[in-house]
């Protein structure tokens, strides 16, 4: 009989199954509302599911080149330079993906070897971790101060050392919906300017920015942009997280090695959404008023819940927002999240799982990309608690 202990011993031993599916599993058995997993309640652009229709109905049904359609990474440029006044050569500095999390792990995978250190920030998108340890990596995670998630760079400063790969950010910041100040990002350009050290900026919610604030994208800093492999979705943007596209745009060097894996990864996106996509970002609407739709939801939300046991401080990007439930028990995060799927039907995700040591702060992460319907029927339940 097969030994499978002594022919198979597994890469992520200490992985467990993600938050996302434990939470979305119990809101679908228990019929809750599901304000746990990111992703709309409400259906993409009617006229961008045409163009997708129009696409496959033309033809562009086999393989797009393992890059990305032209086309569409010419408009990814056109945008990208519009937004942030930096150049990108579409031939050889942007690569279409099949969704965010695939162009981070690939990012990792071509650049971290055994032994690299990479800085993460806690809490954290939980495919870093993983996929920093499935290539030999080591994880250095900074815990950020739960009050204000704000990154402490001095903090940063000391724990750099000559084994120090790659620093990986996120803004807007998911699962606190902050955001990283132009501040923020001058410190970390003068903190990795004369360095080898790689940057990985997840920017998956740039255009879910709220109150008059602007994205700082490391596009935007010479001494970042050199070194930065940056990383977008296009489902995050145009309400079809199910599509899984992105994008990853990068220095031609960085570039050339991100594709020796993309190739053997899934070698090419989907062809003809990223047709209908290229035609869609001919008009910038699509993606420049995404901050107000989304913070509309935002002031919503939070206005039904105002007068509610949670305390809060708004969102400042991303589609979730942040409730501290420490006067209403004291239950640990994972437990409570739980019981309000089961008993009150609503479903949220606890925010320990994404902490160093599941450092439980009584928070819960709740999506607000839902109808005005679903945002009201969960204040409601919000409320009684």
């Amino acid at each position: 009989m097969l030994n499978f202990n002594k022919v198979f011993q597994s890469k992520l031993p200490e992985i467990p199954t993600s938050i996302f599916a434990i939470m979305s599993g119990l809101a679908t058995q228990h019929n809750a509302l599901n304000l746990s997993q990111g992703f709309p309640d409400f259906e993409s652009d009617a006229k961008l599911i045409k163009l997708v229709n129009s696409a496959m109905m033309n033809g562009k049904n086999q393989y797009a080149p393992m890059p990305g359609i032209i086309s569409l990474r010419e408009q990814i440029a056109q945008k990208t330079e519009s937004l942030y006044k930096v150049s990108y050569n579409p031939e050889t500095e942007i690569t279409i993906t099949a969704g965010a999390t695939q162009a981070i792990f690939t990012v990792i995978a071509a650049t971290v070897s055994k032994g690299d250190e990479v800085i993460i920030f806690k809490p954290a998108y939980d495919c870093y971790e993983p996929t920093i340890e499935l290539f030999g990596g080591k994880t250095v995670a900074i815990q950020l101060d739960p009050e204000d998630f704000k990154i402490n760079w001095e903090e940063v400063k000391g724990l750099i050392t000559d084994k120090t790969k790659m620093i990986i950010i996120n803004t807007p910041h998911n699962p606190s919906g902050r955001i990283l100040s132009k501040k923020d990002m001058l410190q970390l350009e003068t903190l990795l300017r004369n360095t080898n050290i790689l940057l990985l900026s997840d920017e998956v919610y740039e255009h879910i920015i709220f109150d008059g604030e602007q994205h700082q994208s490391a596009a935007l800093f010479p001494a970042l942009a050199e070194r930065s492999f940056i990383i977008a979705s296009f489902g995050k943007t145009f309400h079809n997280t199910g599509w899984k596209m992105g994008y990853c745009i990068a220095p031609a060097q960085l570039t050339k090695e991100f594709r020796k894996v993309h190739q053997f990864n899934v070698f090419s996106a989907n062809h003809p959404i990223q047709v209908a996509l290229a035609e869609y970002l001919k008009t910038p609407s699509n993606y420049l008023e995404l901050g107000n739709f989304y913070q509309q939801k935002r002031d919503l939300f939070l206005d039904l819940i105002k007068d509610s046991r949670f305390e809060f401080s708004p969102s400042k990007g991303t589609y979730f927002q942040l409730l501290n439930f420490k006067n209403i028990t004291q239950e640990s995060d994972y437990d409570f999240a739980v019981r309000l799927t089961k008993e009150q039907k609503i479903a949220s995700i606890p925010i320990s799982v994404f902490n160093n040591e599941n450092y439980d702060t009584k928070v819960l992460r709740f999506c607000f990309a839902k109808t005005e319907e679903t945002l009201k029927r969960a204040a409601e339940i919000l409320n009684k608690i």
